[in-house]
């Protein structure tokens, strides 16, 4: 049973001064470590510890139960500030959202399980939906699925199973302890290395109902951050990630832009015309997609604090956003790529982190160019072709 061997060893520091100073101090290991994470391929745990005391595991863990959620946009410009220096754990930082997704499990799970912690490291790998069997009290599942981020530094794994009607093509998120699932280690990636998404696989494993809940579902705990539309956050916490790769791209050529003379002899290369044209455009673009972003963030904060209604046109404005911010992300790092010249194609050369993981996000299914097309037929008052979309 899940609740009965889950240890936790680490919390958040003091809201205030020390987890400021946590958070601060996370960074600055990450500057240092950030080489050997890549190589590793996958975020150690002893790092997500520093994460934890930062509080980035209790920001979407509920009030009611001794939380302290944070509001996303808040939330999620930690998540920048980290990907600046490394998307990739800037990636794994961004589950620390992936508790509102908890909110729909049984109110009685929830109280036992923040009881044990308030801090908790969630990955999972939610697809393919799994055909579980049906038994009494729970499900029996065997199956492999993909994509399970951080799972190496995580306390509690999720895996998705196809459940009936009522789940309206969203994954059942079964809740599992790590010890029964097996790490099948097959991250083998140019981008986002350090993210550590393996397949993970359990064989005859059974999972109680009352540790199952459907993805994106009803919450059954009403605070503004439950308000909040769980599937939109998800695709924007892995967007961010795009704007922190942007931004640590750009400041890298800003900062060496200004070298007295090029390798040729030529001029400085933040003395060309070219370069300073790019870079300039690059900035407008980031810093236009980031305001985008954050605008419609507090626009449906406001409304999920006030109790208003959240309609579908606030969601389908805040997937645009996050597939905007990726798409620019995206195009920023590759800009910086190009103003580089011809020493940022060594693997060793310090844009590469920023291109290869800055790439990645738009890539992503909740981010791919389709997601512009479901968010404009919501605008338009037409159904979106893409499953539980927004």
């Amino acid at each position: 049973m899940l609740l009965d061997h889950v240890r936790f060893t680490t919390q958040a520091a003091p809201a205030g001064p020390e987890r400021q100073a946590a958070f601060d101090h996370a960074l600055s290991v990450l500057r240092e470590r950030r080489d050997e994470f890549a190589g590793l391929g996958h975020v150690p745990k002893d790092y997500v510890d520093l994460l934890v005391e930062a509080g980035l595991y209790r920001a979407s863990t509920p009030a009611t139960f001794g939380g302290e959620p944070q509001p996303p946009a808040e939330f999620m410009r930690q998540i920048e500030q980290i990907s600046a220096v490394d998307p990739s754990t800037g990636w794994v930082a961004s589950f620390g959202s992936a508790l509102t997704y908890f909110s729909a499990l049984p109110r009685e799970t929830q109280e036992k399980l923040y009881a044990e912690s308030v801090d908790i490291v969630f990955a999972g790998g939610m697809f393919p939906m799994i055909e579980a069997e049906k038994v009494e009290g729970g499900w029996v599942a065997n199956g492999t699925w993909f994509f399970a981020s951080g799972c190496k530094g995580a306390d509690i794994l999720g895996i998705g199973l196809r459940g009936g009607p009522e789940t309206a093509g969203r994954p059942l998120t079964a809740l599992v302890h790590p010890d029964d699932v097996e790490i099948v280690e097959n991250w083998n990636v140019a981008g986002m290395k350090s993210t550590g998404s393996h397949n993970v696989r359990v064989t005859d494993l059974f999972i109680p109902d009352e540790l199952t809940f459907i993805r994106g579902g009803t919450p059954t705990i009403d605070e503004p951050l439950t308000r909040y539309p769980a599937l939109a956050y998800a695709a924007q916490v892995l967007a961010v990630t795009a704007l922190g790769a942007g931004r640590g791209a750009l400041d890298f050529v800003r900062d060496t832009g200004s070298a007295n003379a090029s390798v040729t002899g030529g001029p400085a290369k933040g003395n060309r015309p070219v370069y300073k044209l790019g870079l300039a455009h690059a900035e407008a673009d980031l810093r236009s997609a980031r305001a985008f972003f954050y605008e419609s963030t507090e626009a449906v904060w406001d409304k999920a604090e006030s109790g208003e209604e959240i309609t579908a046109e606030d969601k389908a404005m805040l997937r645009i956003a996050a597939s905007h911010a990726a798409q620019v992300g995206r195009k920023v790092a590759l800009t910086a790529f190009d103003l580089a010249g011809t020493g940022a194609i060594f693997t060793s050369h310090p844009l590469q982190r920023f291109v290869q993981d800055g790439l990645v996000p738009a890539q992503h299914a909740m981010l791919q160019e389709n997601t512009f097309e479901a968010g404009g037929a919501l605008l338009l008052g037409l159904e979106p072709t893409i499953p539980s979309f927004p």
